[in-house]
């Protein structure tokens, strides 16, 4: 058993370090489920921390690029940083709507990693979300019971709905890193001026 539960935190950390076209954790934690004897709770909990440290990892990532990318979207992506700061109460509870969603998070941490927002927070909410759905889609498993890990892999790079939705997210980091955030919100210099 211990050997299945460190296999899939394995999997499951390798994918959520994908930046975009990994499958969704749920879809590993469901065929995973079927094929192993973990128990539903260390599915869970073992799938969330994997997801929660994977997600981390990879903002961490997108913050070191952060003085590599150009000077505008530098500044751009730190001005949205500072307008998220500032607008905690709305931030957390939009994060906590999308910890819950199916809505793939890749493109979520990278941004923040890239705005230079507090990872701790951000990432223990994205786990507190994850345990929540995750354990919805592990009580519902016997749905695709005949459906291997292969499959589940398979399905999430070649689906058309899959790709069109990374693309999209992909698409909207762009845009994040365009938005002339500082214009739109300004800043707290700004105010002060």
């Amino acid at each position: 058993m211990v050997h299945d539960a460190l296999l899939l935190f394995a999997i499951v950390l390798g994918v959520n370090l994908l930046p975009a076209f990994g499958p969704p954790t749920w879809s590993i934690i469901v065929v995973y489920g079927l094929h192993s004897k973990l128990p539903v709770p260390g599915l869970v909990v073992t799938s969330a921390i994997a997801a929660a440290l994977g997600r981390f990892a990879l903002a961490h990532g997108f913050r070191l690029l952060r003085g590599h990318i150009p000077k505008k979207m530098e500044r751009n992506v730190i001005a949205a940083g500072d307008v998220l700061k500032r607008k905690r109460r709305s931030t957390w509870l939009a994060l906590g709507l999308f910890a819950l969603s199916p809505v793939p998070s890749a493109q979520l941490f990278e941004a923040a990693g890239l705005a230079g927002l507090r990872l701790v927070h951000f990432t223990l909410a994205f786990f507190a979300g994850r345990l929540v759905s995750y354990s919805l889609y592990a009580g519902t498993a016997k749905g695709i019971e005949n459906t291997t890990l292969g499959d589940t892999f398979k399905h999430a790079i070649t689906s058309p709905l899959g790709i069109a939705l990374q693309v999209g997210m992909i698409a909207l980091l762009v845009v994040f890193a365009n938005v002339d955030w500082q214009k739109h919100f300004g800043t707290h210099e700004d105010k002060k001026a």
